[in-house]
Order: structure tokens, then sequence, then C-alpha cells
């Protein structure tokens, strides 16, 4: 993705901005080395995934659920799967691992981990398995590149992203369809609420969900296959994006570059902070996750508004500086590039407040200068929507001029009813005519926009870089992991030791074999 040209106004102290990174990368790598130390059934799962299982036995239970489980209950999750699996492949116990899990969720296979020879002819023979599967990410990336040589890009920034989700594939696809020819650039399918706390992916393409739509293998091949026809017809690539986050995230990611998802919502911390899902669990599973997108050239969607979602938009402003600057840092070290980083920020502070429009365009011009070469995402107001249409629909208004004034590249339609009712197809039309008519009025306004040096943005934006480096400074000396715990962000206190999936967690052996990890950290051919 091309990044807009932006001058830079804000006149932030260069030695200030480097300290910010460092403390950063100072709080950001103790989580790396946790995260390399640990393995969880999540990351395993995909592993499988990648060497080609796929189904379910007939009570919906995947079969990388059943052998994973199989192999840790007999042989422990510390070593990995790929050694005990391969292993039991070489000796004869199954023609392939559809049949051998599916014997091993009957009890009818034993597994071990090899030694000698036969753990070298087993890493070799999954390596290639799994390799099958790094090719067909490769293959994808490339697919996709070539689309958009064929089609291009939207002639337009920011991209207009929009979320349809019924909860029904066969009812999302029509209205995906008709949303890209109404102007949307990027099409978000949200999950099924709930689903994040799920230990499995569902198989197959679903039509129930509750507040969206499951994040399924099918339900994404059949969403890309349906924007690729519509791509070709209004010859503009049109990108689609889903959830890599939740208990089963390493997998959903892995599922995406396989199917040819653009973008994903895989933000380090969310799922810790709202969904209680144990730290470790989750920064371990993050990290395969990037490594994935990484390879598959995949934007990340970082979830920074949400913290504002439940704190004062204002008093933790820092907050999200802090998490974006963490997010670099971890998606960086997993591999992403500048232009994969959509990192997140939001339009939430009180209308009520005096200047509240000046803060605004403070806290995103200083994400937009700090993260100058990343396509940042531009979340509307959904706090303070309060069922006044009229006004609901002003805020979008000035929520998309804010976008635009800026130079964000990723523009989340507000709707008027956001947060009050699921919109109806009538409020996303006027939504979608709203930020049409702000980006094209405005055009490239952002090139005559200039905050006094001086002045109120300017200073406030410097005051928030330095609350952000202070809190930096703290988490350095502490530990994120006990930032976390004491509420630093979103005023959540998620202790290491709490949490959902922490129970799934292995620290790994000094026989810990997992050809994916070594796949995804080569240079692709």
């Amino acid at each position: 993705m091309s990044t807009t040209a932006f001058r830079r106004h804000l006149d932030l102290d260069p030695a200030t901005v480097r300290q910010a990174r460092t403390l950063a990368r100072r709080a950001g790598r103790p989580i790396v080395k946790l995260a390399r130390a640990h393995t969880t059934v999540s990351v395993e799962r995909a592993v499988l995934r990648l060497a080609g299982l796929r189904g379910a036995d007939p009570d919906g239970t995947p079969w990388v659920n059943r052998l994973v489980d199989a192999v840790r209950a007999e042989v422990g999750l510390e070593h990995g799967v790929a050694l005990p699996v391969w292993s039991a492949l070489a000796r004869g116990d199954a023609e392939d691992l559809a049949a051998l899990a599916q014997k091993a969720s009957a009890g009818s296979v034993r597994f071990h981990l090899p030694e000698g020879a036969a753990a070298r002819q087993a890493a070799r023979s999954a390596r290639r398995a799994v390799g099958a599967g790094v090719k067909a990410v490769d293959a994808r990336r490339r697919e996709r590149e070539r689309l958009v040589r064929r089609w291009g890009d939207p002639r337009q920034q920011p991209w207009i992203y929009l979320i349809v989700a019924t909860g029904d594939i066969h009812e999302d696809i029509p209205q995906a369809q008709a949303a890209a020819r109404e102007g949307a650039d990027v099409i978000a399918v949200i999950r099924s609420t709930g689903q994040s706390l799920l230990d499995f992916v569902p198989e197959g393409a679903t039509r129930e969900g509750y507040a969206g739509t499951y994040a399924t293998q099918e339900n994404f091949r059949l969403m890309r296959a349906a924007l690729d026809d519509v791509s070709k017809e209004l010859r503009r690539y049109v990108r689609l994006t889903n959830y890599a986050s939740g208990l089963c995230m390493p997998e959903i990611a892995t599922l995406a570059g396989l199917e040819r998802l653009d973008m994903m919502l895989n933000d380090s911390m969310y799922g810790i902070l709202f969904r209680d899902i144990n730290p470790i669990r989750t920064f371990v599973d993050q990290r395969f996750s990037r490594q994935v997108h990484a390879r598959a050239g995949i934007i990340i969607n970082t979830g920074e508004d949400n913290y504002l979602t439940t704190a004062d938009a204002v008093d933790a402003a820092h907050t999200v500086t802090v998490s974006q600057l963490l997010n670099e840092y971890f998606g960086k070290e997993a591999g992403l590039r500048d232009w994969q980083l959509g990192l997140g920020h939001a339009f939430e502070i009180d209308p009520e407040r005096p200047e509240s429009f000046r803060l605004e365009l403070a806290h995103a011009l200083l994400a937009r200068e700090l993260f100058p070469k990343a396509p940042l995402k531009w979340m509307p107001p959904t706090r303070h929507m309060d069922g006044d249409v009229f006004r609901g629909y002003l805020l979008d208004g000035f929520f998309n001029l804010a976008g635009v004034l800026t130079g964000q590249q990723i523009l989340l339609v507000g709707m008027m009813t956001e947060a009050v009712v699921t919109p109806w197809l009538s409020d996303r039309d006027l939504a979608l005519r709203n930020v049409r008519y702000v980006r094209s009025a405005c055009g490239n306004l952002h090139e005559d926009f200039r905050p006094a040096p001086d002045g109120f943005i300017a200073q406030r934006a410097r005051q928030v870089l330095g609350e952000a480096v202070d809190l930096l400074t703290r988490i350095g000396d502490d530990g994120l992991l006990d930032a976390i715990a004491d509420g630093t962000f979103g005023l959540m206190r998620r202790p290491a030791a709490g949490g959902k999936g922490l129970d799934g967690v292995a620290r790994k052996s000094s026989l810990y074999y997992n050809p994916a990890t070594d796949l995804l950290e080569e240079v692709p051919a």
C-alpha cells in the first residue's frame, strides 16, 4: 500500500521520538523472549493446517484439534507436534494426516518422541509437508499482486473500510458486493460475538452468527471469490478483512494466508484486555500469527481504539501512543513491514468537551507523524453516539474530515446509528455518501493544513508524546505483564497467571521442533 505523502507539521523533537521507540523495544524484548520460549495448542494446530489437515469429526470438532490433543496427552506439547506426528506416519500408522487424526481420535494409535535418525527423518518429512502450505501462502500473495496490477488500487485515499456481517455468509456476499459498488474499498466481515473464546475454528460455510459471521476457511474462500468478481467488474481490487485474534489467532491467520485475505485485525493486547485471554497465550499466538501475516503480505489492523471505549479519550491518549509503539515493535520483530502496520486510533473524545475537534486533530496528527510510512486505521465515534441520528451523522462528518485533514489511509465508515442498533442498509448508504462527499470535497486538503508551531494542536501532541515516554519508562522498569495486570491499558486488570487459555501454553523443551516457524523466518524464494 502506498502511503499518502504528508508534510511534518508538529515539530516533534526527534530525540524524544527516538527515545520513545527505544523504550518500546526495551518493554517489548522480554515479551518476545517469552513468546519464543513457549508454544500453544493453536500454534501447533496451525502447523497441521499448513500441512494440509482439514475437516472435522461428526460432532464438529476439527481434526487438527483431535490430533494435537492426542499428541499432547501422550507426549506433551513442549516438543511440538511435528516430530511425533510425522514419526507415526513414517512407521505406517496411517497413510496421511487425516487418517492419523481419525485413528488418534479413536485411541487406536500411539505417539512417541523419535530420536536419532528417526527424528531427523520425521523433521524432513514435516518440513516438506508444512513447506507446501507456506508455498501456497506465497502463491496467494503473488496472486494478489497480479490482480492489483491488473485491476488497480482505489484512486483516492483514505480507503473506505466498511463492515458487512449479517451472520449468514450467503447474505454477506451480495451485501458486500453492493457495498463495493457504492464505493467501499475494504470489506470487513467481523466475527460472530464470542468466537474469540472458542478454542477451535468451525468448519465449513456458516449461516448463523450473532453480530457477525463465523471466521472459517470456507467463509473466507466464498467471500474472497465474490469480491474478486466485483473487483473485475469495477476494475479496482476490493480488499477483504477479518479477525485474527482470540484463542485461535494462529490458525485464523494461517487460513487467511491460504485464502488470500488482505487485512486482518491483529492486536497484541486486545484479547488480553477485552476478552480476558491469558497474556502469555496471547503474546505467543500473536507472534506466530504476525509471522504468517508478514509472509502472506497481509496488512494488520491494531485495536487501540478499544481502549478509548473504556477509558477517557483525553486522559488516556498517551496509552494509545504507547500501544501503537509496542504494536510497531512486535510487528516488525515478527517480520511485518511498515506498509503492513495498520495501527489504530479513534475519534472518541466527548463532543461536549470544549476544543474536542482540535484535540482529535492533535491525536490523529501525532499518530500520522510518528508512523509516517504506516497505513493508519482511523476509527469512527461510537462511545458518544446517543441515538440522535442527526447529531451522529454530523459527528461522522467531523470524523471523516479529521481523517482527510491528517492523511489517514484506512477510514472505517461510521454510522449514525452506531452502537445503538444494527444499522439498516439505508444507514450504510447514507454513511457512504457522507465519507464520499468529504473525501471528494476536501481532496488533498491535508497539503494546506498547517497547525501553528506553538499552537494548541502542536502543544497537545507534544504533551501526549511526553506522557507516552513517561509511561514507557515505567513499563520498562516494571515489565509489560505487570503494567497489563495493573490496568494501564483500557482500565482492564489482567494478571499474567489469569485469563482463558493458559492451560494451552507449554514451555518449549530443548527438543522442540516446528518447521513452520523455521520456514516463516526464511526469505521467500
